[in-house]
C-alpha cells in the first residue's frame, strides 16, 4: 500500500468559501447545541425525579446521548473546515467551544490526532486504531477511551460535577443520569459507529487504502446511529463533505456501481 493510496485526499486542506454549505452547517449546529444545552440544564437542575417522571428518564437519556454524539460530529466538521468552509478561525472557535463542553478536550490535540487518523487510517500509525486486536470491541474501546480522556478531561468533568452539586445544588442522581450517562453512552455509540464498525478487520478486507467501510443503513437509521458518520468510506474519500451531505454522497456511489 503506497502513501498516496493510504492518505485521504486533502484531509486538512482549507475549503473554498461556500456560503450555502456554511448556512446549513451553522443552522444545524445551532439546533443541536441549543437542544443539548436546553435538555442538559433542564434535566440536571429542574427535573424532579419521582414516579411521575420516571418514564421520561430513559427517553431523556437516549435523546441527550444522541445529541452529545451530534455535538462531536459538529466539532469534527469544524476540524475539516466543512462546518464553515473558508473560515478557519470560525471553525476553530466553534470546534474549541464544543470540544470543551463535550469533555474538556483540547482542540489542537484532538484535531492533530484526527488528521493523523486520516493520514494513515487503520494502520499502526493511526492513533485511533488498535493494531493489537483490530476485531475486538472492548479492548479497542478501552485503549481509545484512555488515550483521549486524560487528566485535562478528568479535571474538567470533576470541576463541572462539583460546581453542579456543591455550588448550584443539583441532585447527584440528576447529574449522574443526565450528564454522566449520556456522556459515557455517547462515547460508546460514537466509537462503535464511527471508528470500530468502519475500521475493524473482517475476512472480506477493505476496498482500498482508506481502510474504511460504510454501513448500508437507510437515512433515518444512519442519522440516529451516528449522524451519518457510518457512511465512513465516503467521509475518508472526501473529508470536506459535511456530515449532513454524506447520505447523498453514498447514494451517488451506489448508483455508479449499479
Amino acid at each position: 500500500m503506497n502513501a498516496i493510496a493510504r492518505r485521504a485526499p486533502a484531509a486538512s486542506a482549507r475549503p473554498a468559501l461556500r456560503p450555502f454549505q456554511a448556512a446549513i452547517g451553522l443552522t444545524l449546529a445551532a439546533v443541536i447545541l441549543v437542544a443539548w444545552l436546553t435538555i442538559h440544564f433542564g434535566a440536571v437542575f429542574f427535573l424532579k425525579l419521582d414516579w411521575a417522571t420516571a418514564p421520561l428518564v430513559p427517553l431523556i437519556v437516549a435523546l441527550q446521548c444522541w445529541l452529545t454524539v451530534g455535538l462531536f460530529i459538529v466539532a469534527h466538521d469544524a476540524m475539516h473546515g466543512s462546518l464553515v468552509p473558508g473560515w478557519p478561525r470560525l471553525n476553530a472557535a466553534i470546534g474549541t467551544f464544543i470540544l470543551t463542553i463535550y469533555a474538556g478536550f483540547a482542540w489542537a490535540r484532538i484535531r492533530a490526532a484526527h488528521m493523523a487518523h486520516h493520514d494513515a487510517p487503520g494502520t499502526i500509525d493511526d492513533p485511533d486504531f488498535f493494531a493489537d486486536e483490530p476485531d475486538r470491541f472492548w479492548p479497542w474501546f478501552r485503549t481509545f477511551f484512555m488515550r483521549y480522556f486524560g487528566r485535562r478531561s478528568i479535571l474538567f468533568v470533576s470541576t463541572v460535577v462539583t460546581l453542579y452539586i456543591v455550588v448550584f445544588g443539583a441532585s447527584v442522581a440528576n447529574v449522574v443520569l443526565f450528564y454522566g450517562m449520556p456522556s459515557l453512552l455517547s462515547s460508546i455509540q460514537l466509537f462503535y459507529f464511527g471508528t470500530f464498525r468502519p475500521h475493524r478487520h473482517e475476512e472480506s478486507g477493505f476496498v482500498d487504502g482508506h481502510n474504511a467501510r460504510s454501513n448500508e443503513f437507510g437515512y433515518l437509521a444512519s442519522l440516529l446511529s451516528c449522524f451519518h458518520f457510518g457512511y465512513h468510506h465516503e467521509h475518508h474519500d472526501q473529508p470536506w463533505v459535511p456530515w449532513w451531505a454524506l447520505p447523498s454522497q453514498w447514494r451517488r456511489k451506489q448508483e455508479a456501481v449499479l
